[in-house]
């Protein structure tokens, strides 16, 4: 493959060092994506008002149910193209990246089109506040009509990762996120546009990110290369991209709807306790993206060394990326409890709102370890090739037993301190399902009767 200049070598010599310098330039990818929705947040915040910030914050989980399953497929195009590059077929390579890049453009438009006529229903379906409703709408069909960039970014930003490239997909969100912030300030504080306003710049720098990308992608040497004249769906290569990602994509949206049902649980507590969860959770969201990072490593990693056939480093891989979640846990968990007031500050200056985001952040941040647990496992089992038994335990462990722990033990004592605890309790419950199946799939490659690994799911 060319451009080795750029990309790191995955399949021969250490790896903790490889791994982190790999997931580094992805953490600051997702946090500078982070940086979009809280921009979004901090300047109506502060300049339109609490209710403003509750309508925004009510939207997330609901975004992410909706974008969630096609996103997914991204996860395919990872694992694919490391293990098409980690066996050297730049053929195959070639027809991955084009095919990619056809699903990411589709995908993106029907999303698109769904949330702008879902948004509303769904909206009201979850119990959303009379008083914030009405923004919450304006912001989403905004939103949504930056989608398809969104959807081929991360298309894209796959691809490059595939290869061993982590840096320019950061390059290029640094650039679009400075601007989304110059544009939040100018709609809101000049325009005095609101919630439009955030929205707007949302769509705008999101369509530069996208730009910014496919340049690169259509400039790159080699098998990866985009040519637009060679985009076409390969059957084949949508056929493996859809194996893996689907039930990747598929997790996703279990996860969200979970997640829309504990917003509506928060929903009923009133304006100011959506606010005050929408800000803690952004907080957390930091956390938890760094933890995503070591998820993309785990995949490219995993897919090379498979393509490669060197199934002895995946455990080399697997125990890194353990050591990389406690790590992150115990020292970004730790300043987050001890400097969580003024972090949630920077949202509101309302003085019960950073009250009940405290409480939030307290409960979760005692076990957010088994959250990347939870997360990064799979990616180690799908670079396998086992992609439908990670989505079980996670419907399991997680998706099913949250709607249990709202059926029952919140339906009994609705509290706010009984509902944010059902986050860590399904996160453990999730993580030890997860680390069985990935034991399971490691034996299962070793067997010297597999011709083709990772054909068999479980």
């Amino acid at each position: 493959m060319s451009s080795r200049n750029r990309n790191i070598d995955m399949c021969n010599g250490p790896l903790f060092k490889k791994i982190f310098i790999f997931a580094l330039p992805i953490m600051a990818m997702y946090i500078l994506q982070l940086l979009f929705n809280t921009a979004d947040m901090v300047v109506v915040g502060h300049f339109s008002g609490s209710k403003a910030l509750a309508a925004v914050g009510a939207t997330g989980s609901l975004i992410n149910l909706i974008i969630t399953l096609f996103m997914g497929l991204s996860v395919g195009t990872t694992v694919v193209v490391a293990r098409d590059c980690g066996a050297d077929q730049s053929d195959a390579v070639s027809r991955s990246v084009h095919t990619s890049i056809a699903i990411s453009i589709i995908g993106g438009l029907i999303v698109m089109v769904m949330g702008i006529i879902l948004c509303k229903p769904l909206l009201k379906m979850m119990g959303t506040p009379e008083d914030i409703i009405g923004l919450s709408v304006v912001y989403m069909k905004i939103y949504f009509i930056s989608t398809p960039a969104n959807m081929v970014y991360n298309f894209a930003a796959a691809i490059l990762r595939a290869t061993g490239d982590s840096r320019r997909p950061m390059y290029y969100l640094m650039i679009a996120g400075t601007l989304h912030v110059i544009f939040n300030l100018f709609f809101v504080i000049v325009l005095h546009m609101g919630v439009a306003g955030v929205a707007s710049a949302t769509v705008i720098s999101e369509y530069i990110s996208v730009l910014l990308i496919m340049i690169c992608l259509s400039r790159c040497e080699g098998a990866i290369r985009f040519i637009p004249r060679k985009m076409c769906i390969d059957r084949y290569k949508l056929k493996d991209i859809v194996k893996i990602g689907l039930p990747a994509g598929m997790q996703g949206l279990l996860f969200s709807i979970s997640n829309v049902l504990i917003q509506s649980a928060v929903n009923s507590f009133g304006s100011t306790m959506v606010a005050a969860s929408a800000a803690a959770g952004n907080v957390e969201n930091y956390i938890g993206t760094t933890m995503n990072a070591y998820y993309n490593a785990a995949l490219s990693f995993t897919g090379q060394n498979m393509g490669a056939k060197k199934y002895d480093r995946i455990d080399s891989i697997a125990k890194v990326c353990t050591v990389l979640i406690f790590v992150t846990w115990i020292l970004l968990g730790g300043l987050t409890v001890i400097f969580g007031k003024p972090l949630l500050g920077i949202f509101t200056s309302d003085s019960e709102v950073i009250k009940l985001g405290m409480l939030r952040i307290n409960i979760m941040m005692v076990a957010f370890f088994t959250c990347g647990m939870m997360n990064v496992y799979p990616g180690l089992t799908r670079a396998m090739g086992y992609s439908i038994s990670p989505m079980i335990s996670t419907l399991v462990g997680a998706c099913l037993m949250r709607i249990l722990w709202l059926a029952t033990i919140f339906a009994w004592y609705p509290t706010e301190i009984v509902l944010f605890a059902c986050y860590p309790v399904t996160w453990a419950l999730a993580g030890i399902g997860q680390i069985g199946i990935f034991f399971y799939a490691r034996r299962q490659i070793r067997k010297p009767t597999v011709i083709q690994v990772g054909t068999v799911d479980i």
